[in-house]
């Protein structure tokens, strides 16, 4: 089922009409496809979405999840760093009056990517993990993940990106686990953190 599909089938189940749903795909796919988003695209989305599809009996809350994945990056400003917070207003404000859907977990999804810390909420150590699982692909997908990133934040010189980039990537690396859920952690949780110490060692060299 392709990105759109999805979408459709989605917001026609939460209680969008098919002339909304129609309207919302079209600014959704109009915003993950702006220039300036090198990763944070619709491939990213549509990654996410075979994690979904893979783990899809575990959830609690699909719709929710759903709903979250679709909206998480709508707002994104390499300058800003309100882009989640954002992304979630925006995601709550088109929902219907009597949306099938809890509002206050898709907000709290969406502003859970921000840091990649979860409240205790199965659906957002999910979200967190989907959105995350980049970290853990073969090292050459890794090195165009983190050249495209370097093009989202073109604007700012080397000497500024390289070690912001730098402290970021650490951050990681001083949690105790970079993935929320048990699955991931098991799959992908060494592989990321050898990527983010190859990937601190060329920005700092």
């Amino acid at each position: 089922m392709s990105l759109q599909q999805k979408f459709t089938e989605l917001l026609l189940n939460i209680g969008f009409s098919e002339a909304e749903t129609k309207t919302n795909w079209i600014l959704v796919e109009k915003a993950y496809s702006k220039k300036s988003r090198q990763y944070h695209n619709l491939n990213h989305l549509m990654e996410m979405m075979a994690c979904f599809d893979t783990y899809v009996s575990a959830y609690q809350f699909p719709n929710e999840l759903l709903y979250a994945i679709f909206y998480h990056d709508y707002v994104y400003n390499s300058t800003r760093k309100d882009n989640e917070l954002k992304s979630a207003e925006f995601a709550l404000s088109i929902l219907p009056q009597n949306a099938a859907i809890d509002k206050k977990k898709v907000f709290d999804m969406i502003c859970a990517t921000k840091d990649h810390q979860n409240n205790g909420i199965e659906e957002e150590k999910w979200l967190i993990d989907f959105d995350l699982k980049i970290l853990a692909k073969d090292w050459e997908d890794y090195k165009v993940y983190f050249e495209q990133i370097r093009k989202e934040y073109r604007i700012y010189p080397d000497f500024l990106y390289k070690p912001g980039r730098a402290k970021a990537l650490q951050h990681f690396l001083e949690n105790d686990f970079i993935f929320q859920t048990e699955e991931f952690r098991a799959l992908y949780e060494a592989k990321a953190r050898k990527n983010i110490q190859t990937e601190i060692e060329y920005l700092t060299q």
